[in-house]
């Protein structure tokens, strides 16, 4: 893969997939760049990611065939209109910024430019990233499986209509923060019981760990696979009953909703 890529900002989400892309072996570091605000940033970027790292967007796009937007949502728009002159018809625009959309990417650079809106996360650092992917009115089949293709590389991946891209948000965009709340206060309740922090962290982390990787391999439903371990009359029947009674499926929904309201405000 000799495709050059391009990031325009650098900040966690751009290292992590950085990082996973180099980890996986899916192109050569010298096949990547990234820009940075000022100079210390640049500096520190480049000794870390091992890549070259510049102080110019419209150097990166010249240099690049596939330019990743990877500023926050509020500074996409300065962004784009500060590029919209380097543009050229065979660049690949990706934006991993929550909430704006294709095609309001569009209205601002040349018309007919290619566009492929992804959401990724963070775990793409250790290459078990999850990304959903959607492509602007102009994006081919190629330019989506090529984006589809790379960040497999560094997880998984689904491609869904951009209608949708605001719940792929909450759910694996925003989730590693609730599962890690999750895992953490599992483990600080054994502590509260007795027992040491580390080990309950231990177990709560591989328990969490291991229940992912049977749902995922297995054939079996959740629900399947809650009733086998969740025995009538046994310990984990009276905990999956307290879940039920504490309402977990509303908070649940409501948790991911106004994720997903809040990522699409976003954009705006």
């Amino acid at each position: 893969m000799n495709k050059k890529i391009g990031f325009i900002g650098c900040g966690k989400m751009a290292s992590a997939i950085i990082g996973g892309v180099i980890a996986s072996k899916f192109t050569d570091k010298s096949n990547i760049m990234a820009s940075e605000v000022n100079k210390d940033a640049a500096k520190s970027k480049s000794e870390t990611l091992g890549i070259n790292v510049i102080c110019d967007n419209n150097e990166l796009v010249k240099s690049s065939d596939v330019i990743f937007v990877a500023t926050t949502p509020n500074y996409v728009e300065e962004v784009l209109n500060g590029i919209k002159e380097t543009v050229s018809s065979d660049k690949l625009i990706v934006s991993i910024a929550a909430g704006v959309t294709t095609n309001f990417i569009q209205n601002i650079l040349p018309e007919s430019t290619r566009v492929v809106r992804v959401m990724p996360n963070t775990p793409a650092l250790v290459c078990e990233g999850m990304s959903g992917i959607t492509g602007g009115k102009y994006a081919t089949n190629e330019d989506i499986e090529f984006v589809k293709d790379m960040l497999s590389n560094i997880g998984k991946c689904i491609v869904v209509d951009e209608s949708q891209i605001d719940i792929v948000t909450a759910i694996s965009g925003s989730g590693p923060a609730f599962y890690y709340k999750v895992i953490n206060e599992i483990a600080r309740a054994g502590e509260k019981l007795g027992l040491e922090y580390e080990k309950a962290l231990t177990l709560s982390i591989q328990t969490a760990i291991g229940s992912a990787k049977m749902l995922l391999n297995s054939d079996k439903s959740a629900e399947d696979l809650i009733a086998s371990v969740a025995t009538k009359g046994g310990c984990t029947r009276v905990g999956v009953d307290y879940m039920d009674e504490a309402d977990t499926k509303n908070l649940f929904y409501n948790l991911i909703d106004k994720t997903a309201v809040k990522a699409k405000a976003l954009g705006k």
